[in-house]
């Protein structure tokens, strides 16, 4: 076996398939583009999926990538075993309808074998199949010539996620010795179990199913092979160290936190689960980061924070009690540079992010320990154990780890219930697993589709209008001759106007036909050989293949949409001006109507920022600028300075989009020829969408226009309310009468006092004594739960030594308030009386022992609810 660095392997497989005719994918960011079903990119596959269901032809039918992935359904098993990770590589080749079982055997087999690439010893590699695969065992047995001892059958050797392509799968395994554990099938000490001596180095996937969506299996009118090797598994043979930890993936990480830790890796068990925790996670936030996503309280952000959250708890067993993981990514960097740059490209951002959360949490982590706190004190005063439901909140919601809970609530002589604690991990496991199951599935092939390779150019850039020929038609999934009308069809044309939805912009619509019949489009999209396929509704006549006919774009929508689109440039630039160069484009729709912009930014843009973001948008139209659209090959492009979007996969030959000097993009969507013609860009909210993300719509043109000739009709009805003379006047005549209603209030609430004080008489007639406690409670009049909190202040200040309950009907709801002078909370406490009133009036309620407050939707019951509370205040 030869000794390689990861570096080495990764571009030795890369190598290998390309001088075996296979085309370099490259790696995709891991938030994935245009898939709302996944959080992350998971495999090798995930970004290969239109190629696997047949909505795209890949450019050859041979594929190799090394891509990046994140699984973080076993977070919890990071760091206490030598080979889960949240961040991984796969390196993986794949044939699209072209080679199968054979080739793929063969090309594995010379790769891990030849002295050229791994020079693994054959003696030492096993493989496993599926039982029924007896052409994987004829392969194994008689091409590569394994004894069949060295070949296993395993009834899981079946790859199937749900509806799409599946099929049986061979696995290969590399023997690490004796040192590694002795042969013993009780203890799966064998190729296939689960042990440390048998290592799984490739899983060579045989896709030749078709998963209906009845259960059911058909053979793929293709064929594919899907593989994957890991990375750092194979690192781990090439560098022959114990775990993945061990190789130089990891290991400069670990000597960084040697050096702010003063701690030795490898010293105890404890302290290795920390560097170990620390530099896998440190990789994933970082690459995470770099492909756009940001900490937050849900979806992928939440992954983000609870990775870094747990890689500073267990920071504290080193004694690090500070922010320090942003000080490893540069670490990272220079190892993931030769193939990855984007890290080091982005340092700075990264590290800028990750410093601002781990201050952030050392912050939130003194109130997990206050919330603990409560727990334990409710554990003395019950049965000595911290609920199981509340040791899983405070590790999933607050990031502690349930070890620490027990530890502290073993000092504290109390234990925890794992029990429960252990069935909601389970859940929220089975969550994720179903999750997982159905985020992946793919489409199911089309053969019709698939095998239509007519040529068909797009002339939209330059013509609305186009006499062209219907080359291919197609009517309930069949190609067919002709079709009559209210059918629904989908066609080809020779040449085509319509623009098919891509880069956020929408599909044209409009109609083709002749005077023997017309389609109305409605749809268009790109078919898997990269034609565009049309979507419409037969309105009168008998549609016929070949047919000659006008094709026509609905001119007005068309514009409208141009316009969208090119305002839409000019707002990404001005976005990455105003707020930094940190913004990317993280999704976008261009319609006639109106323009949406997604981009990823740390929270809210203020007003100021959103005002300077349309006035520099609007400066560009005003100053006309003409816009050059050019083709030319990428390098030059992005040589020009052109701005690639963020995910977005690009031919050698690219559409660059050229707005100069403000703005410069490759885009293949349709735009003005002079930026005067949008007229004018209005934006018209701006809101957080998720993790990090901030999106933004506006109008532009005659949509624009209407909007604000809108908030002019409204303006000068409000000039009119309040008379003002001009439009100068209306926001001092505003104000007058906005401090008009506020004085009004005041007076009023003053006057509703006056009056509850004349109902109520001498309140100290009204204090009763119960169990040795001075007790007012009444029934008041209140507006609002604002209003019996004043009443409760002047009550407060003329009986400080007496516990208060009150209670006022507020407008068909119960609205509850109680204080408790601080002297008297040992024998009752505000809160408890809350908690057992409120339920009498249909509510809840609760707060701190001297002051508390609640409500309910049962009015008719406060006067039950008063005499419940002074019997309960008897009873103590």
């Amino acid at each position: 076996m030869k000794r390689l660095k990861a570096s080495e392997i990764r571009q030795n497989f890369i190598d290998y398939f390309k001088e075996n005719g296979h085309m370099v994918e490259p790696s995709a960011p891991l938030v994935p583009i245009d898939d709302d079903s996944l959080l992350w990119i998971n495999s090798g596959v995930a970004t290969l999926k239109k190629y696997f269901d047949g909505r795209e032809i890949p450019k050859k039918p041979r594929i190799v990538n090394a891509q990046k992935a994140i699984r973080t359904n076993d977070i919890e098993n990071v760091g206490f075993t030598a080979r889960h990770h949240t961040f991984f590589e796969m390196l993986g080749n794949f044939s699209i309808g072209d080679y199968f079982k054979r080739e793929a055997i063969e090309f594995a087999w010379e790769f891990l074998t030849s002295e050229r690439w791994m020079g693994m010893e054959p003696e030492k590699l096993y493989v496993t199949i599926h039982p029924e695969d007896m052409e994987a065992f004829d392969l194994w047995h008689d091409v590569i010539g394994l004894d069949e001892s060295r070949i296993i059958r395993i009834e899981g050797n079946f790859w199937d996620i749900g509806e799409g392509p599946s099929g049986p799968n061979t696995e290969i395994f590399y023997d690490r010795g004796p040192d590694y554990g002795q042969d013993d099938p009780a203890e799966e000490m064998y190729p296939g179990g689960e042990n440390e001596r048998y290592l799984e180095v490739w899983n060579l996937v045989f896709s030749e199913f078709n998963h209906n969506p009845d259960h059911t299996y058909t053979p793929l009118p293709n064929k594919n092979i899907d593989t994957g090797m890991g990375l750092e598994r194979m690192a781990s043979i090439a560098q022959n160290v114990r775990t993945n930890y061990e190789t130089d993936l990891f290991i400069p990480i670990i000597e960084e936190v040697e050096q702010i830790s003063g701690k030795k890796y490898q010293q105890d068990a404890t302290q290795d689960v920390a560097f170990k925790v620390i530099a896998d996670h440190i990789r994933t936030i970082a690459f995470a980061i770099g492909d756009g996503a940001l900490p937050a309280n849900e979806g992928r952000g939440y992954v983000l924070r609870r990775l870094l959250r747990r890689a500073v708890r267990f920071s504290q067993s080193l004694d690090i009690n500070k922010p320090f993981m942003y000080e490893l990514v540069d670490t990272v960097a220079d190892i993931m540079e030769p193939y990855y740059p984007e890290v080091k490209q982005k340092a700075d951002f990264i590290k800028r992010v990750i410093k601002s959360e781990e201050e952030r949490f050392h912050e939130t982590l003194e109130e997990g320990l206050a919330i603990l706190n409560q727990f334990i004190k409710t554990a003395k005063n019950g049965d000595k154990m911290i609920k199981g439901e509340d040791a899983f909140k405070l590790y999933d919601t607050y990031g502690f780890p349930v070890e620490l809970t027990e530890e502290i609530a073993g000092n504290e002589g109390l234990s925890v219930d794992m029990a429960t604690f252990e069935t909601e991990m389970q859940q929220q496991r089975d969550r994720a697993r179903q999750a997982r199951q159905n985020s992946q599935s793919m489409q199911i092939q089309s053969e019709v589709l698939k095998n239509i390779t007519t040529d068909s150019e797009f002339v939209g850039y330059t013509h609305t209008d186009y006499q062209t020929e219907l080359t291919d038609l197609i009517y309930n999934g069949e190609a067919v001759e002709q079709a009559d009308a209210g059918e629904t069809v989908y066609f080809i044309l020779r040449q085509t106007p319509f623009y098919a939805v891509s880069g956020g912009q929408v599909a044209d619509q409009g109609t083709v036909g002749n005077d023997n019949f017309e389609i109305e489009v409605t749809e268009v999209t790109k078919a898997p050989n990269g034609q565009n396929l049309h979507k419409g509704i037969v309105q009168f006549g008998q549609v016929t293949k070949d047919a000659q006919v006008d094709a026509s774009v609905n001119q007005e929508e068309r514009r409208a949409i141009t316009k969208n689109h090119s305002a839409t440039h000019l707002l990404h630039a001005a976005l990455k001006e105003v707020l930094g160069d940190h913004v990317n484009q993280a999704g976008s729709l261009v319609e006639g109507e109106r323009l949406r912009f997604d981009f990823s930014h740390f929270g809210p843009v203020t007003k100021e920022e959103l005002e300077q973001i349309e006035r520099r948008v609007n400066e560009q139209i005003w100053n006309g600028i003409n816009v050059s659209i050019k083709e030319m090959p990428i390098e030059e492009a992005k040589a020009s300075g052109a701005m690639a979007l963020f995910g977005e996969k690009y031919g050698d030959i690219v559409r660059v989009v050229d707005m100069k000097p403000f703005s410069i993009e490759l885009c293949g969507g349709i735009h003005v020829q002079n930026t005067s013609e949008i007229g004018l860009f209005k934006i018209v909210s701006e809101s957080g969408t998720g993790a990090g993300v901030r999106r933004i719509e506006a109008l532009t043109g005659k949509a624009a226009f209407l909007y604000l000739e809108g908030i002019q009709d409204k303006f000068n009805e409000v000039k009119h309310l309040v008379k003002a003379k001009d439009d100068t006047q209306v926001a001092e005549k505003v104000t007058h009468v906005i401090d008009s209603e506020k004085q009004l209030h005041k007076q009023l609430e003053q006057r509703n006092q006056e009056i509850t004080a004349l109902k109520m008489g001498s309140l100290d007639d009204q204090v009763e004594d119960i169990n040795g406690l001075k007790v007012l409670a009444l029934q008041v009049e209140a507006d609002n739960a604002k209003a019996l909190r004043q009443t409760m202040d002047d009550f407060k200040s003329k009986l400080q030594d007496a516990v208060i309950i009150l209670a006022s009907d507020v407008g068909g709801k119960v609205a509850l308030v109680a204080t408790v002078p601080k002297s008297e909370t040992n024998k009752v406490k505000a809160g408890d009386i809350i908690k057992e009133m409120a339920p009498v009036v249909g509510g809840k309620g609760g707060g701190r022992p001297d002051m508390a407050q609640g409500g309910g939707s049962e009015p008719g019951k406060i006067t039950d609810a008063l005499q419940f509370i002074k019997n309960y205040i008897k009873s103590l």
